[in-house]
């Protein structure tokens, strides 16, 4: 994915979190849960697209030990 892509991405995410803040009656608590949630999932995306979080991987949580390297 280009940077202007990314760039593309993340301004339409911030007008929208403009727009349900200045124009949708809500209440203050759920506009924070909104916007957290939000938030998370746009840090998540780039993690996932920059390589940092690769959410395809499976977790070790532990090594393999090679049998030759105990020899």
């Amino acid at each position: 994915m280009d940077l202007i892509h990314i760039v593309i991405v993340l301004i339409i995410v911030g007008v929208l979190l403009w727009l349900e803040e200045a124009y949708i009656p809500m209440a203050a608590p759920f506009k924070v849960i909104i916007r957290v949630v939000v938030i998370v999932a746009v840090c998540i995306w780039l993690l996932n697209i920059t390589g940092i979080l690769d959410a395809g991987r499976p977790i070790r949580l532990h090594s393999q030990v090679n049998q030759y390297e105990l020899a």
